[in-house]
């Protein structure tokens, strides 16, 4: 089995989590982050579950929320601007002037009936469309550059005049191309972006989607491989939007549409890091293996900010066999009852993003707008996650215990002998 996910899945997994394109996706996607929770602390400010909170702020209130507009309101075009720079950064073309490109050609696609642009577009309804549009743009541009199809200018040209007349070209390719799409076919680009890749929006809307995203996840970790980084180019574009349309849900006071959104697979089924190893680092504090113990003592603090590299690489779970049953099955579960728990009204949705680094039950807390059964469900995972780790544990610990016995007395019959 480990051969087989050795030679054959990992690599094919690698390739794709390493492709120029969901890298660039990726790490454009990380742009908007800083944007959504700084309009997120407002929201938590606007709506503190504190009694009369509402009440004495009055219409600060509503001026507190406009920070959530303007932020959430434009993750599509930020998405757009950081995507295009990341992949010309690759292909070492000039940033800026991809970006301002992509921004244009963006602005075009996103004109209504009327020929006027939407804003409603700039926010999660557009983010599908930001994401092609931004690697068309930078492809089309790379297109133009390597073949010297540009305009040139003599020697002593201020370099900013020089780039703008290099970027002359595929800049007028890439709008026109836009304005006959949208103008004279009046094709809703947008829209069709959307129905695209609808099948994988509504795949990952779902509890069978979610599982078999936790279950790929986990099995790359099991290789040794960030198997969130990995997918994360695909998935990350789907749960942004979700939690961009449950934020606007929750300001105004209707039911929140999607569970699968930024921050539950995080919040909601990773205590501790991806496979809910928070138990597992419990159990080692408890353990009779001095080198168990030492690996919680380390493992301790960085589980509780949800990083799990420690315990990953220090048990170690990389292609253990028998660590690998909890590794995958513990956030399995707990996805599955977290999911069930949302979707019956027990415990609250997502509906804002917050750090990924925030500790258990604060980070349910804040995330859920201060749902307090989502946050003593938080420290519930934690229980769940011990109680599946713990037997698989026993038996590791027994092991080990034994091969620290026999080093204990190969040590004192070394020392014997040197007496």
């Amino acid at each position: 089995m480990n051969h087989f996910l050795e030679n054959s899945v990992v690599p094919i997994l690698v390739k794709i989590g390493n492709n120029v394109v969901l890298v660039a996706v990726r790490n454009g996607i990380a742009f908007t982050l800083p944007f959504i929770i700084a309009g997120s602390l407002f929201l938590i400010i606007a709506n503190l579950p504190i009694p009369g909170w509402s009440a004495w702020l009055g219409d600060y209130a509503t001026l507190l929320s406009i920070p959530v507009q303007a932020t959430f309101g434009a993750i599509g075009l930020i998405a757009a601007i950081g995507i295009s720079y990341n992949l010309a950064r690759h292909y070492a073309l000039d940033g800026l002037s991809c970006v301002c490109i992509t921004v244009a050609v963006f602005l075009l696609s996103q004109l209504d009936d009327h020929y006027q642009v939407n804003v409603n577009n700039f926010g999660a309804s557009g983010l599908f469309s930001a994401i092609i549009l931004s690697v068309l743009t930078v492809y089309i541009v790379r297109f133009f550059i390597v073949r010297k199809l540009y305009i040139k200018m003599p020697e002593g040209v201020p370099p900013a005049v020089l780039q703008s007349f290099v970027s002359l070209a595929p800049a007028c390719v890439c709008l026109g191309l836009i304005w006959f799409v949208r103008v004279v076919l009046n094709f809703d680009i947008n829209a069709f972006f959307t129905l695209m890749l609808s099948p994988l929006v509504n795949g990952l809307d779902t509890l069978p989607g979610m599982l078999m995203l936790v279950g790929l996840i986990s099995l790359l970790w099991c290789c040794g491989i960030h198997g969130t980084n990995v997918l994360s180019g695909i998935t990350s574009p789907i749960f942004l939007t979700f939690i961009a349309e449950n934020t606007q849900a929750y300001l105004a006071h209707q039911p929140i549409p999607h569970i699968n959104a930024e921050g539950f697979y995080t919040i909601f089924i990773c205590s501790g890091g991806s496979g809910a190893t928070m138990g597992l680092v419990l159990a080692m504090l408890l353990s009779k293996s001095r080198y168990y113990k030492s690996v919680g003592r380390i493992s301790f603090g960085p589980a509780l900010f949800c990083i799990n590299e420690p315990v990953i690489f220090g048990v170690p779970m990389v292609f253990n066999p028998l660590m690998m049953i909890p590794l995958i099955a513990t956030p399995m579960v707990i996805c599955t009852c977290s999911w069930l728990l949302m979707s019956f009204g027990i415990i609250g949705k997502p509906v804002l993003q917050v750090p990924w680094t925030m500790p258990p039950i604060l980070n349910a807390y804040f995330a859920t707008g201060g749902n307090i059964p989502a946050a003593i469900w938080s420290g519930c995972m934690v229980v769940i996650s011990t109680v599946i780790y713990f037997p698989f544990f026993k038996m590791l610990e027994k092991k080990q215990l034994i091969e620290e016995k026999a080093e204990m007395q190969r040590t004192q019959s070394r020392l014997s002998e040197h007496a």
